[in-house]
């Protein structure tokens, strides 16, 4: 029983998982009518990502105090018209995720029969991402007001308190004008971010002091930083498992979820998974340059210091300490698979984790109190966290039932068992990695998304968590289409306010949203591809797939 739960039975289970991968062919380039679709998808997202900016100007998650637009004689007409504003920006929401939606024709097809034999190549999908993300960079903070705590604890870090010992209001007073714009649910919290990050935002301090509208563009030229790193390390990625680097970019990188929280809400999430991705690939180069004697020593150059940015991507936040377990059976299997291998590659990898960790936390002068306050968004009663979920109806029914609300009661429960369930997930993944079942990217995806399914606190953004390294390995329909559907969803139920909206405002706003995607609709019917196009015409000659979308000859960590 024991072996089977572990994965190591002699008839293995593990295939249910495996089954969401299968290789993806390479295809040739648009036709010229493709790329006309191609050019007025690109404006239609564009014009949404301009329209939501736009209407940020009113409805985004704007500071208290200190905030550009108040005032000014046009711009300020949005901060004085939250329906109009909010009308604009749930307009443009919807249009970047339809504009998303018809460019995944392009670039995974379709899920029916008639699927497009082509694919737009990689510098196609470049320029689209970067166009729509260009207003969004431009724009206020949205969909969360998680900057202000970031600037806040930054400030707390800059004048040498401790921030994971005091909140912003004990630390810097309650009228301070950084304390004012945190929430009020985190202002006695104490930061619950590595040491790494904190460390960037006292820079950020040093030079912006308490403006807060620099620091929140710098914050998100961090953030930035990380999205180019996503989109450096996920291609490559996926050309390991033989996905096309096109489609895991598409449903990674230009994914509205990463769109709308990473870029525009400016949540550190980028950071770390920018550095846990591009850490993954420089591991996986130095285990493939370990069987060429030639080439050994830069192999281990690179394993180590690929091992070094993951583990620096945990001082960020600290799930992404998990990529070091997949890199490590992937390792000790290139050894041999025993469990030897297993101890040395533990070894290895430990110490550079060690290394980096007691590094960044004693040279940074912040010391080891994160560790602490890892839990501390557990405050959070959070509707998408299956553990979560179910102590909150249990709660609810108790009071219908007149027995009264047991809901903390029952919490205690769930999230311990959901915890070891997690645990329990991971594990097996591992197994089957080092068994050569499973490639690594997709045993640390699933067990990423077993973590977020499965863990106390779930925001919208934390499914990015697993959703990116599994766009670069995950490929059947039983994936895709729950994602992308999941994906769209959570994107257009999140107020870009970043806090609470009376109901009448937001029904207001989301009427006049159907009434004008429906003009809308009308008025592009035959100009945009809402339906799939006949297959007309041939590839223009020498377009062929992006570089990378032939399957690499070994699936399991295939050539670099």
């Amino acid at each position: 029983m024991t072996r089977r739960a572990l994965g190591i039975d002699a008839t293995p289970r593990t295939g249910r998982v495996a089954y969401l991968h299968d290789h993806e062919p390479e295809r040739p380039g648009l036709t010229e009518s493709e790329v006309k679709d191609l050019t007025r998808i690109r404006r239609f997202g564009a014009v949404g990502a301009g329209m939501m900016a736009l209407g940020a100007l009113g409805a985004g998650a704007q500071p208290v105090l200190q905030n550009p637009v108040q005032g000014v004689r046009v711009l300020g007409l949005f901060a004085r018209a939250l329906p109009a504003a909010l009308t604009v920006t749930m307009i443009g929401t919807v249009v970047v995720v339809v504009a998303w939606l018809l460019l995944g024709r392009l670039a995974i097809g379709s899920f029916g029969r008639g699927t497009s034999p082509r694919r737009l190549s990689r510098s196609q999908l470049d320029r689209t991402l970067a166009l729509w993300i260009l207003p969004l960079c431009v724009a206020p903070p949205m969909f969360s007001k998680d900057v202000y705590s970031y600037l806040a604890q930054s400030e707390i870090t800059a004048r040498g308190l401790d921030p994971y010992a005091i909140g912003p209001q004990a630390a810097l007073g309650v009228d301070h004008v950084l304390t004012r714009t945190v929430p009020n649910i985190w202002r006695d919290t104490p930061a619950p971010y590595g040491p790494f990050f904190l460390w960037i935002g006292r820079g950020i301090t040093a030079l912006t002091g308490d403006d807060i509208l620099a620091g929140i563009f710098l914050h998100r030229a961090v953030a930035l930083v990380g999205v180019a790193l996503i989109v450096w390390a996920l291609p490559r990625l996926a050309a390991r498992c033989g996905v096309s680097s096109v489609a895991a970019l598409w449903l990674g990188a230009a994914n509205p979820l990463l769109l709308f929280h990473l870029v525009a809400g400016i949540h550190n999430e980028a950071l770390m998974l920018g550095l846990m991705l591009a850490g993954l690939e420089l591991c996986f180069r130095g285990i493939d340059a370990l069987d060429t004697p030639t080439r050994r020593r830069a192999g281990r150059t690179l394993l180590l210091a690929g091992a070094a940015v993951i583990a620096l991507s945990a001082t960020v936040k600290i799930p992404s300490v998990i990529a070091l377990g997949f890199v490590g059976m992937a390792l000790a299997r290139r050894r041999g698979g025993r469990l030897r291998d297993v101890a040395i590659a533990a070894a290895v990898l430990g110490a550079v984790t060690v290394v980096v960790v007691v590094g960044v936390s004693l040279v940074s002068g912040l010391g080891f109190g994160w560790l602490g306050t890892l839990g501390t968004a557990n405050a959070v009663r959070s509707w998408m966290s299956l553990p979560t979920l179910l102590g909150l109806a249990t709660g609810g029914a108790g009071v219908l039932l007149g027995i009264g609300d047991h809901t903390t009661a029952v919490l205690s429960l769930t999230r311990p068992i959901a915890s070891l369930v997690a645990a329990a997930v991971i594990v097996r993944m591992l197994v089957a990695t080092l068994l050569g079942r499973l490639h690594p990217i997709g045993g640390l995806g699933v067990s990423i998304g077993a973590l977020v399914l499965l863990f106390p606190v779930v925001q919208p953004w934390y499914l990015l968590w697993a959703v990116t390294p599994l766009a670069a390995w995950a490929t059947r329909p039983s994936f895709r289409i729950p994602v992308i559907a999941f994906s769209a969803f959570v994107s257009l139920i999140v107020m870009p306010t970043g806090g609470e909206v009376q109901p009448f405002v937001i029904v207001q706003a989301a009427l006049a949203t159907v009434v004008t995607l429906g003009v809308v609709y009308a008025a592009t019917r035959t100009s945009l591809p809402w339906r799939a196009r006949s297959e007309t015409g041939t590839a223009p000659r020498g377009a062929a797939g992006a570089a990378g979308d032939a399957p690499p000859h070994d699936a399991y960590a295939g050539p670099s």
